[in-house]
């Protein structure tokens, strides 16, 4: 099976002690965000876990835990975009992050590790122009390290609107421009480009539209076939995307990036983390007396015998 650690939160950037007090244990627990007392027991093994896919803005912290986590398979996408704090007030610089990205991909090789240029936000300060500058600056570095790298225009969610109504979406002409722009740099630099947003009509520009974490790149970054039949219907009618098995939690990133969809209010983030203890086997807080706790079904998606690379 498949573990993901991303669309929650950001567990390497700030949860990596806690991770890893959690493969040591072999299990963590995982509360349902929409039936808080319904929990769920994933066993963290590597004879039913073949890949832990990781979502991150900042890998190093969990740089010293490279070699222990070899066992399992590792697929990692690690978001480089360049905006300042004003935007993204707890991100790693530019130079910082291409640096962290290219010792993680000499750690667990180029397929094992994509790049993510998302949410792309275009205003006064970050213009057309700054994005495909930086966008061909961060290609530049990353050449040789990946061949993958997503990219994505910023979704107006109901609490974003609320929250930031400053940031908009830009113009259908704009995003074309950046598409072609984006095109020709990544051909050029040896990586895949494909489309993480909801603007499938750009797929009429050739770009791939079909998702960004499908399972052939779990397969890719471990070089083997995995016979994958669970699916996240949600998103069935919207992308190939593989987004099962979460162990994260909602309002928990203190990355506090003004565009996210997974965070609320920055004094909930607050609250909730302070409520974080490395060594409880939930991410946030502690098993209640009124707690369901069930047993996920796992088993291994990995045919030994069929190797793709």
């Amino acid at each position: 099976m498949i573990i993901n650690t991303g669309q929650r939160t950001d567990i390497p950037a700030f949860y990596s002690k806690w991770f890893m007090n959690r493969i040591r244990e072999g299990y963590v627990l995982v509360r349902n965000p929409y039936y808080p007392n319904l929990v769920t027991k994933f066993l963290l093994n590597p004879d039913v876990v073949d890949v832990i896919g990781f979502c991150t803005k900042n890998p190093r912290p969990m740089f010293p835990y490279l070699d222990e986590l070899k066992p399992f398979g590792q697929f990692w996408y690690v978001s480089i975009t360049g905006f300042g704090k004003d935007l993204e007030p707890n991100v790693p610089s530019i130079e910082q992050a291409i640096e962290d990205f290219k010792y993680l991909s000499d750690k667990v090789g180029k397929n094992a590790v994509g790049w993510r240029y998302t949410p792309i936000i275009v205003n006064d300060t970050y213009t057309k122009e700054y994005h495909i500058k930086t966008f061909r600056h961060i290609a530049e570095e990353l050449d040789g390290k990946t061949t993958l790298v997503a990219f994505g225009f910023l979704d107006i969610y109901p609490k974003l609107e609320k929250n930031h109504p400053e940031l908009k979406d830009c113009d259908d002409q704009t995003k074309i421009e950046i598409t072609k722009a984006f095109q020709e740099i990544a051909k050029e630099h040896g990586m895949e480009l494909r489309l993480c947003s909801k603007e499938k009509w750009l797929g009429e520009y050739g770009v791939d539209i079909d998702g960004c974490m499908r399972v052939k790149d779990y397969e890719r970054s471990i070089d083997a076939k995995l016979d994958v039949k669970q699916k996240m219907e949600a998103r069935k009618s919207f992308c190939a995307c593989y987004l099962s098995n979460d162990i994260g939690a909602y309002n928990s990133c203190l990355h506090l990036c003004k565009y996210c969809y997974a965070n609320g209010s920055e004094a909930t983030i607050r609250k909730n983390y302070a409520e974080h203890d490395d060594d409880s086997p939930l991410l946030l807080g502690h098993v209640k007396d009124d707690d369901k706790i069930r047993e996920a079904k796992q088993a291994s998606f990995l045919d030994k015998r069929i190797t793709l690379f």
